[in-house]
């Protein structure tokens, strides 16, 4: 579902995933969400789409944390790459709380991709973070 509390700033940043997409020869689509799967900007794809590849990064994102903190010392998750046969994903940290997530044709460069996603995620990283959400009080539930 494509959020509508994430503000004027992350409206603002479809052109950044345009650039990376004219950057990166054989980019089809990228997507920047929040951690738990919500779409904050989107290129190259329909709205079902996006809920669909948020939701997937968001638990490769997820699993990868996971694998970090059992396998890894706690390491940091920095890319997670998916190799299908006619297709790339890439799934990437973009600031607290939320991910970069972009898929590209086969013939893409890995390389050049990771490193461009490195590089807008560094060049704008305070600009993508999300707040955490607060949960809603219950119905008839005191509030704090």
């Amino acid at each position: 579902m494509v959020s509508d509390t994430t503000g004027e700033r992350s409206a603002d940043l479809d052109w950044l995933l345009s650039g990376l997409a004219q950057r990166v020869p054989g980019t089809r689509s990228a997507v920047l969400l929040s951690s738990d799967g919500l779409v904050k900007s989107v290129h190259g794809l329909d709205t079902d789409s996006a809920d669909h590849l948020a939701a997937l990064a968001s638990g490769l994102h997820s699993l990868s944390r996971s694998a970090g903190v059992r396998f890894a010392e706690g390491g940091q998750v920095r890319q997670v790459v998916v190799e299908l046969d006619t297709a790339l994903l890439f799934v990437s940290s973009a600031g607290a709380g939320t991910c970069l997530a972009v898929l590209a044709e086969r013939e893409a460069d890995p390389a050049v991709l990771g490193y461009e996603m490195a590089m807008l995620v560094k060049s704008v990283r305070p600009y993508l973070a999300t707040a955490p959400r607060h949960s809603a009080a219950r119905p008839g539930a005191p509030r704090p």
